[in-house]
């Protein structure tokens, strides 16, 4: 980029959370010298997807380029104190995730963890004898295959992550203003600005869409229709009488997923698809998924556990990409200067440092350095050719 690294250029970023914030810090890390502008409609981020995240992190995926932003995630918050200072802590914890298969995926199973250990993840296969030495506690008898992340896998504070990616951006020049934004403004093949609640109107050269679950429909105001929408997931947060030390992430066969937070555990399911509307403006958890499904099923895969005691629950969106459950990430192919990073349908908060890295690449050089992301580019979008995650909870 010319123009001393685009000290005359303003980029707006809509979205201030994990997504948003990643993609201004690496701008500032980068070189940009121009203006950026954060624009989040809520500061206390009380309903952000990044807050109500289970904040996990794996590597097992169906897509290479998935496991590529996993494992430069995974060496970012290794290294989170190299990136924020002495006294960063986000409370990194490789536990491992344990996906469990019945004995009819056995084969698509190998065969996937052949391709994620092509890719550099430090995946295995384990027999369900070998699940059952590792995890005694686990009730075994449906399973034919369980897939394990020995390292490069666990759970982390988004909270804390996205309080230090916010405060390194503030610290390197980035404007984070609290307001919604009502229209996107074009003129020709560009992005010229967007309109404010308050009738005001912010000008750009860039603009990049990082508002999550809100992103088509912000976007629908320029008439590009995105996939994006959001979907409510609850969470259950319990006590149950079992050592959550050494317990991984578990993803069940059955839908369920389950992994230690404090003292305790949480865990969740995904309701059927006839429960699962877009969930603009809902975040009252689905209290009755924890009765029906979520208990049994966690009771006969965990026996300890049908002593559960809930202690709080609450509800999030997932920003579900409904062509492929997959992230969109660079420009439009007319609207140029319109950059995405949205629809990572519940795996943005690991995937926020790659995404962030990479929007800032393409933004200062017009390339991509350090992970090719045109398989998650808008082109897909654009002609209906999904590239399918099946590894989705």
């Amino acid at each position: 980029m010319t123009d001393e690294q685009g000290s005359g250029r303003h980029v707006v970023i809509l979205g201030g959370a994990i997504m948003g914030s990643f993609s201004a810090w690496f701008l500032r890390k980068q070189g940009f010298a121009g203006r950026i502008t954060v624009v989040e409609k809520d500061a206390t981020y009380a309903f952000s997807s990044t807050a109500r995240s289970a904040a996990s992190i794996r590597t097992q995926f169906g897509t290479p380029s998935n496991i590529a932003l996993s494992l430069f995630g995974v060496d970012f918050f290794r290294n989170v104190k190299a990136h924020f200072g002495p006294q960063a802590d986000i409370g990194y914890r490789e536990n491992g995730y344990l996906i469990l298969g019945g004995p009819d995926v056995v084969t698509d199973r190998m065969a996937g963890v052949a391709m994620q250990q092509a890719q550099g993840a430090d995946v295995i296969a384990l027999t369900p004898e070998a699940v059952k030495t590792r995890f005694p506690y686990l009730n075994t008898d449906d399973i034919g295959i369980g897939t394990f992340g020995q390292t490069g896998e666990g759970w982390f504070d988004a909270w804390s992550l996205l309080s230090l990616t916010r405060s390194g951006a503030r610290a390197q020049g980035v404007e984070y203003i609290e307001a919604e934004v009502t229209a996107i403004l074009s003129a020709g093949d560009r992005i010229t600005g967007v309109r404010l609640t308050s009738g005001d109107t912010l000008s750009c050269d860039l603009c990049v869409m990082a508002a999550g679950a809100a992103s088509g429909r912000l976007i629908a105001t320029l008439g590009v229709k995105l996939p994006v929408s959001p979907r409510k997931r609850t969470v259950f947060s319990f006590r149950a009488p079992v050592d959550g030390a050494t317990f991984p992430m578990l993803f069940d066969r059955s839908g369920i997923w389950i992994r230690p937070e404090g003292k305790g555990f949480i865990g969740g399911i995904q309701p059927p698809a006839d429960r699962d509307p877009d969930a603009t403006g809902d975040y009252e958890p689905d209290h009755d998924l924890l009765q029906d499904p979520f208990w049994p099923l966690l009771a006969h895969r965990i026996p300890a556990m049908e002593q559960l005691r809930l202690e709080r629950s609450w509800a999030g969106h997932y920003e579900v990409n409904a062509l492929d459950h997959n992230g969109v990430v660079g420009p439009h192919d007319q609207l140029s200067n319109l950059i995405f990073a949205t629809g990572f349908s519940g795996h943005g908060v690991m995937h926020a440092p790659a995404v962030g890295r990479a929007v800032a690449e393409w933004i200062i050089g017009g390339r991509y350095a350090t992970i090719d992301m045109k398989p998650l580019s808008w082109n897909r979008i654009r002609d209906n050719l999904p590239m399918i995650e099946t590894v989705v909870y």
